[in-house]
């Protein structure tokens, strides 16, 4: 589903990220694994697959995976709910995550 601006919603990302990294053991995944693999999991718009104005040569669903970490605090998002924590160029599935993925884990 998507939002007004017919791009995918950050939950509804972030909700990919944490079915693909629940099916992994090490429950880690950096960003440029996730900009690989996201897209089987999820099937972006043609408004997602738009260039990013502010960061040429990068897809707008990018820019909205990588909110994950850039509005972490906010109400709503999986680091401050803690399903997911930032480490170093990625994400890591908490065991909160784990469990609210369970349902979604297919990979």
């Amino acid at each position: 589903m998507s939002d007004a601006t017919g791009r995918t919603t950050e939950p509804e990302i972030a909700e990919g990220v944490l079915s693909i990294l629940a099916a992994r053991k090490s429950g880690k995944g950096d960003f440029s694994d996730l900009f690989r693999v996201l897209p089987k999991v999820i099937p972006f718009t043609p408004n997602d697959l738009e260039e990013s104005s502010s960061r040429p040569g990068e897809y707008l669903w990018h820019q909205r995976l990588r909110n994950i970490t850039s509005h972490k605090g906010a109400e709503g998002n999986y680091i401050t709910e803690g399903y997911l924590k930032e480490v170093d160029g990625g994400l890591i599935i908490t065991d909160a995550g784990r469990e609210r993925a369970r349902p979604l884990a297919k990979l």
